[in-house]
């Protein structure tokens, strides 16, 4: 058998990756932590503040709209 050894995650301990049946986790407790965190919604992708563009998108379009109507 294979033998590897990873850090997990969320402990950072090492491990050999093929004896953990929680994969990427060391452990049951380390899986449910992440867990956690995706269901309490601390993982996020940022974003950055898209409005001004969408206002510039609304004005270019009324405008356009305007001009037509002439």
């Amino acid at each position: 058998m294979k033998k590897i050894t990873v850090t997990c995650p969320n402990c950072k301990k090492n491990f050999d990756y093929y004896s953990s049946t929680f994969r990427p986790f060391c452990s049951e407790r380390c899986r449910l932590v992440d867990l956690g965190q995706w269901l309490d919604e601390g993982y996020r992708v940022p974003v950055k503040n898209t409005q001004n563009e969408d206002d510039e998108i609304e004005e270019k379009i009324k405008q356009k709209d305007e001009n037509d109507e002439e």
